[in-house]
């Protein structure tokens, strides 16, 4: 029995006491009437308890669902620099090096883990965010540097590194140049 519940049962035999001492049949009324309202209180506090359990049970599935989701997001950040090194390993190669028969195997080795990196990432969520000719969002973008252009002001013309969303959280942001009157 809680404390509330030792309270509730005091009060409740000392109303009994009280209205004992009066006339039989109203104190009989009135005691009936008071217990009556303990109970609705009691069953009150019970709806209120009971309400208040199921909240928390919901919050701690969400978090625990939410954290599941997004346990990977450090590891799928490191991962982001690989992939980078990879894209820019690549867009170093001359073409006289892609004709070289040695240097193209070693290329192919190179793009090939690239592209199992990007289809990891896909597998888990994770996506290139689109930068270049969108209007700036802070949330999704970095702005680097102001250009001059013909483009409306505020709007991304050139990317100096891409950023990455998984699922709905972003992992980077893209680093932009972003467009200003000529």
């Amino acid at each position: 029995m809680t404390k509330d519940d030792e309270e509730l049962h005091e009060q409740a035999e000392e109303i009994r006491k009280e209205t004992a001492e009066g006339a039989p049949e109203v104190a009989e009324h009135d005691r009936v009437a008071e217990l009556e309202k303990l109970l609705e209180e009691a069953n009150s506090k019970a709806l209120y308890a009971a309400a208040e359990t199921q909240n928390v049970r919901r919050r701690l599935e969400s978090e625990l669902q939410q954290a599941t989701s997004y346990a990977a997001a450090n590891f799928a950040r490191d991962m982001l620099a690989i992939r980078d090194h990879l894209e820019r390993a690549l867009a170093a190669v001359t073409d006289e090096l892609r004709e070289d028969k040695i240097a193209s195997q070693f290329l192919a080795g190179i793009e090939s883990t690239l592209r199992e990196v990007d289809s990891v990432f896909a597998r888990h969520g994770i996506s290139r965010i689109k930068s270049i000719g969108e209007k700036l969002d802070p949330h999704r973008h970095q702005a680097m540097v102001e250009l001059p252009s013909d483009e409306e002001p505020g709007t991304i013309i050139e990317e100096m590194q891409p950023g990455y969303m998984m699922k709905d959280r972003l992992l980077r942001p893209a680093l932009v140049g972003v467009a200003k009157k000529a």
